[in-house]
């Protein structure tokens, strides 16, 4: 069955949010799935709408060392889609790099399946690719409109992993490397965790994503390891031979029930002198990685400092394209950007080399990609922020926030924004 070339087979829905959770509920029969979700954000640059990969015809699974050239392999041995992630921690097959801090979630550092089913889910209809779409049509239908209990859902607390003034100390202390002209910016993050955590996955998603709908949402097992991402940001997108990236540095709350406050907010953070210093430094680190890869004079700042509204935060955005190099292939193009700017700082080696060293526990999956590649090479992969990380077999579940740290930073600020992007995971985990 596995060897067959799957069909594609289109059916009108007459209810979009219905059938998103039919097809959410019919995807956790499988041990490996990656669901992607643009809860409905259009701009010039939109994602998929809704995308389901589901079921496993062949993986790549890989640590860091020869993991590119593996998933390279599999990209050239056969045109298809290819669903999965990067872990940040691909950093050390990118350079010279280690890894020594401890990882309790179990991702491996690059995972990406064939998928045995493909559901493409939009307004008004829904594409299935599979061997006997009708057949996986069917069944969706019959899902419940509710969310399949599969495991206790009792309410989480997280535990900083660092004391509010142990964190102070360490921006401190990287306030002094960036003194010492070490570097320019460094993103710092921070972990909140719980033991022995029994969550229902799929529960605890979709409440994510009704406190905080974001463009490059996720859901995606790979056996015990799940993401549920609630991410604004996009890392990098191939369309042809156009790559395009959406760096985000630059935060500030919102003020739902109070508008003039709301809208104050989003002025402060067009006019930050600091955040959108911190946001030209990540464009011009981009433009850079972009330049290795793009035709001479092709890398372009198509918008610089784009405030956009969020249902929690107001982020400042900026976006860089290029036109690619025809030799260029999927692992070079990684290879030359990342781990993402936005996720480290300026100059990347020496940023990575102080995260290393500062933060408590290893990335892994956190700061890292999820996304696709389409069978005819062209692929769009998010920056894995506001998530949770959770084995189901030991109960530890992850939370990691971060900051841009500069010598102006203010360390007690950095830590409530560090809370406010944590909030919406928070209240996700909170009992119902």
């Amino acid at each position: 069955m596995k060897n067959k070339a799957p069909k594609k087979d289109t059916y009108h829905i007459s209810n979009f949010e219905d059938t998103k959770l039919k097809v959410l509920n019919w995807a956790q029969q499988f041990s490996t799935f990656c669901f992607l979700d643009n809860h409905h954000y259009h701009t010039a640059h939109s994602s998929l709408e809704c995308v389901l990969a589901a079921g496993a015809r062949r993986f790549i699974k890989a640590e860091a060392g020869d993991a590119l050239n593996q998933l390279q392999n599999a990209i050239d041995e056969k045109k298809s889609w290819l669903f999965g992630h990067l872990s940040y921690d691909l950093k050390n097959e990118v350079e010279a790099l280690s890894t020594t801090n401890p990882y309790k979630l179990g991702f491996p550092d690059l995972y990406f399946f064939e998928p045995e089913v493909v559901v493409h889910l939009s307004q008004e209809k829904i594409i299935i690719e599979a061997i006997d779409p009708m057949a996986v049509w069917a069944q969706i239908k019959q899902q419940e409109l509710v969310v399949i209990e599969t495991s206790t859902n009792a309410a989480v607390t997280l535990t900083a992993r660092l004391s509010k003034q142990a964190y102070i100390d360490i921006i401190k202390k990287l306030q002094q490397h960036i003194l010492r002209g070490d570097c320019y910016e460094v993103n710092f993050c921070q972990e909140f965790f719980a033991e022995n955590a029994a969550i229902n996955p799929l529960a605890v998603y979709k409440k994510l994503g009704e406190l905080s709908p974001n463009p490059f949402s996720a859901l995606y097992r790979v056996q015990n390891n799940w993401l549920l991402c609630a991410s604004p940001e996009r890392f990098l997108r191939k369309e042809g031979y156009t790559v395009l990236s959406q760096p985000i540095k630059g935060t500030s709350k919102r003020v739902m029930d109070n508008p003039t406050e709301d809208e104050a907010n989003k002025n402060q953070l067009l006019q930050s002198e600091k955040d959108k210093s911190e946001n030209v430094m990540v464009v011009d680190l981009v433009r850079n990685d972009l330049a290795k890869i793009c035709e001479e004079g092709t890398v372009a700042v198509d918008e610089l400092f784009g405030v956009y509204s969020f249902p929690n935060v107001h982020q400042m955005i900026s976006t860089i394209s290029g036109r690619l190099l025809p030799d260029k292939d999927f692992s070079s193009i990684i290879r030359a950007s990342f781990p993402m700017g936005s996720m480290t700082g300026a100059p990347k080696l020496k940023v990575m080399q102080l995260i290393e060293q500062y933060e408590q526990v290893k990335r892994g999956i956190f700061a890292g990609a999820v996304g696709y590649i389409s069978p005819d090479g062209d692929f769009d992969f998010n920056v894995v922020i506001r998530s949770i990380m959770y084995n189901a077999r030991s109960g530890y579940l992850s939370v990691l926030a971060g900051s841009g740290i500069t010598y102006y930073s203010n360390p007690e600020s950095e830590w409530e924004e560090c809370l406010l992007k944590a909030a919406a995971m928070k209240k996700a985990l909170a009992k119902n």
